[in-house]
């Protein structure tokens, strides 16, 4: 039987032609919209840890106006577009967003240059609202004391996919948004969840920080992210 978290109900339940139904087939499912409160309360512990790793780089959590819930926005340019349809696949996967491929688009970037890059949306939900009030006291993003609970192998490689970088030897993690003392934090949680020697540098711009991964903590890392790295981003953690 299919559970569908949007819905709150089993779409399929003791079919005898369930092991026929394909991915066309599932998509082609009406589903009917519900209010963000009345929405499964119980959360997956993977979608955390996606949302959380998401969180430390690009993705952006939204307290919706229309409504009483949060929902979460994934976008990447198009040339990382396997990467945000790897994210789309496990999301929806998971129940948590539409399962309609996301949609390549264009917008004027600096300098009136044309930018293609894709976009997906998780669906709303009131009982998610704590992870926005955690990310973004005063509306502003900083890093949070929960992090430690779902700080793993899969938000962590979330983060380098996101906004990791190699640097010679090391990697260096784009934190600019953050202050330097969310980046302290984010140095040390990496040595006490994973003992990966790291440093907080400056980003070349006033007030701005980067964490730089030492080269003698590579081989650890690759080993701990192995499993969650897709191979169009293995390049960054490569020797």
């Amino acid at each position: 039987k299919l559970y569908c978290l949007k819905c709150n109900l089993f779409i399929i339940k003791y079919s005898l032609f369930s092991n026929l139904m394909t991915e066309n087939i599932l998509l082609s499912l009406s589903f009917v919209k519900i209010q963000s409160l009345k929405r499964l309360e119980v959360h997956n512990f993977e979608i955390l840890s996606i949302l959380y790793g998401g969180l430390l780089g690009d993705v952006h959590a939204e307290r919706r106006n229309t409504g009483a819930g949060t929902r979460f926005s994934f976008q990447q340019e198009s040339t990382h577009l396997t990467y945000l349809l790897w994210l789309h696949q496990k999301i929806s996967s998971l129940g948590y967003c539409n399962p309609k491929l996301p949609e390549v688009k264009t917008r004027l970037g600096k300098g009136g240059k044309v930018r293609k890059y894709a976009r997906f949306h998780t669906w709303t939900y009131s009982n998610l609202n704590w992870i926005h009030k955690e990310w973004y006291p005063d509306n502003i993003k900083k890093v949070p004391l929960s992090l430690k609970e779902y700080f793993n192998p899969l938000s962590l490689s979330i983060w380098i996919m996101d906004d990791g970088g190699k640097v010679s030897k090391g990697l260096k993690l784009a934190t600019n948004n953050f202050k330097y003392e969310d980046c302290l934090f984010l140095s040390t949680l990496l040595w006490n969840q994973f003992k990966l020697k790291s440093s907080v540098q400056s980003a070349g711009t006033p007030n701005q920080y980067c964490i730089y991964i030492w080269k003698e903590s590579m081989p650890l890392l690759r080993d701990i992210v192995k499993d969650h790295i897709i191979p169009s981003m293995k390049y960054k953690i490569e020797e």
